[in-house]
């Protein structure tokens, strides 16, 4: 009996001592039991990705959002070149976009209403007076089942119910994460639906490549393969135009710093506070092509994107006001970051002359972002 008694007083200890111990931290500083958590009835987790040359993605099924990106520099050293929180709480209580899976329909709709085979479909309206990123209660604030098949590649899915948002159909999602030895991050969407629907889902990554977002991200140079843009009103709203970049701020068809022209005297600079726009890709939806291409000169890290998809919405941080602080406490300020999202154009079920979004029963959605990281010679 005693012996039994002892046995029972051992196990007891070391199990006590093993739930107070904390979990390995990730090469970027995160600590997974940070991310441990149940939302809406929902296990949530930090998962990380690795590859032979280094590099580490930590993603979290909340939101299906990109939490640390640690990619090494010139000199080898790694650093995490996006903005993000270093727990769930704060991803749950702090309103943010940082490295999420946006849907369903990424970017704005008009006032938030559509028409789908001539019924009026009323959305929220959470953006000066549109839809934005699929309501308040976007994908991004939802939790993804999530199945990680090996230490490179994570799949979140997402079950999304007839009137999610109002938005009709039911429409079962995948977001697949897969790390590549050569760097690059390969994002593939897919999407089928039991009624007509409308889908444009991208990634939300605020990328500043110095690794230090007490910077700004206006010393980043930037190259677009675009010869146009879909200018927007003072409400961020599409005005239907598809304009040249010739002569314009938008023109960064050559590498050009992003604050090069930041505040010159342009009616689309002011209406959107800065870039928040999106570019017409000359790529032609070919992912073999680069559509955008972003280094920094501080730490020589190159990203390049890749994609499917249409259109290129780039946004300059305009946002970011101090308010917030992120991981490791560090207060992003006006300008610390920027997004290159790959998408269909904004409000494009309203304006027919655009690639289309709608989704029937009978198609799959599919889309395809490469987010690829070097070295700039």
């Amino acid at each position: 009996m005693k012996k039994h008694t002892l046995l029972l007083a051992a196990l007891t200890l070391l199990l006590s001592v093993s739930c107070t111990q904390k979990s390995e931290t990730t090469r970027s500083g995160l600590d997974p039991a940070d991310f441990n958590a149940v939302v809406d009835g929902k296990p949530v987790a930090l998962y990380t990705l690795k590859n032979t040359a280094g590099m580490e993605v930590c993603i979290t099924n909340f939101g299906g959002r990109i939490v640390s990106l640690m990619v090494p520099d010139r000199n080898g050293e790694l650093r995490d070149v996006v903005l993000g929180f270093d727990n769930i709480a704060d991803y749950q209580n702090v309103p943010s976009d940082f490295g999420a899976s946006i849907g369903r329909y990424a970017n704005r709709i008009d006032h938030g209403r559509l028409v789908i085979d001539g019924d009026t479909v009323q959305l929220p309206q959470n953006n000066f007076g549109h839809c934005l990123h699929g309501g308040p209660a976007g994908w991004q604030y939802k939790v993804y089942e999530a199945r990680q098949l090996d230490g490179k590649t994570l799949e979140l899915y997402m079950d999304s119910p007839d009137g999610d948002e109002n938005f009709p159909g039911h429409v079962k999602a995948k977001v697949t994460y897969n790390l590549t030895d050569d760097n690059a991050i390969v994002i593939a969407y897919e999407a089928t639906t039991d009624a007509p629907t409308v889908v444009n889902m991208t990634n939300h990554s605020y990328f500043n490549l110095s690794g230090d977002p007490s910077r700004t991200i206006l010393d980043h140079l930037l190259t677009v393969d675009a010869d146009s843009y879909t200018p927007v009103d003072s409400t961020y709203m599409t005005t239907g135009e598809i304009a040249p970049v010739e002569g314009t701020p938008m023109d960064f068809r050559t590498e050009t710093a992003v604050g090069a022209r930041l505040h010159e005297n342009n009616e689309q600079l002011k209406n959107a506070n800065g870039y928040d726009h999106n570019w017409v890709l000359a790529t032609a939806g070919d992912a073999e092509r680069t559509a955008a291409r972003l280094v920094s000169p501080e730490t020589g890290i190159c990203l390049t994107v890749r994609t499917t998809e249409p259109g290129l919405q780039i946004y300059s941080g305009n946002f970011l006001d101090g308010t917030v602080k992120g991981k490791g406490g560090i207060v992003y300020n006006p300008r610390t970051a920027i997004c290159l999202e790959t998408q269909h154009y904004p409000d494009s079920p309203n304006k027919p002359q655009w690639p289309s979004t709608l989704l029937r029963p009978s198609e799959t959605y599919e889309s395809l972002c490469i987010y690829g990281f070097s070295i700039a010679e």
